[in-house]
């Protein structure tokens, strides 16, 4: 086996591997919204960051519960 045949074996399991790690991810999200975590809600920190905008979580009502 030469080095040509053992990068492309090489390359395609990396390929393969990064395509399942993806479909693991995308599911991940999905079964996220199932126990009630939106990252969708998170995702707009990056646009809406001023100091006048709406709070998305209160933390205190998370520290007085425990």
């Amino acid at each position: 086996m030469d080095i040509r045949e053992f990068q492309g074996y090489a390359y395609f399991f990396t390929t393969v591997a990064f395509v399942v790690g993806l479909y693991w991810y995308i599911v991940y999200l999905y079964k996220g919204k199932d126990r009630g975590v939106d990252y969708e809600k998170y995702s707009d920190l990056a646009l809406n960051d001023n100091l006048d905008d709406e709070i998305l979580e209160d933390n205190r009502e998370k520290k007085s519960d425990k």
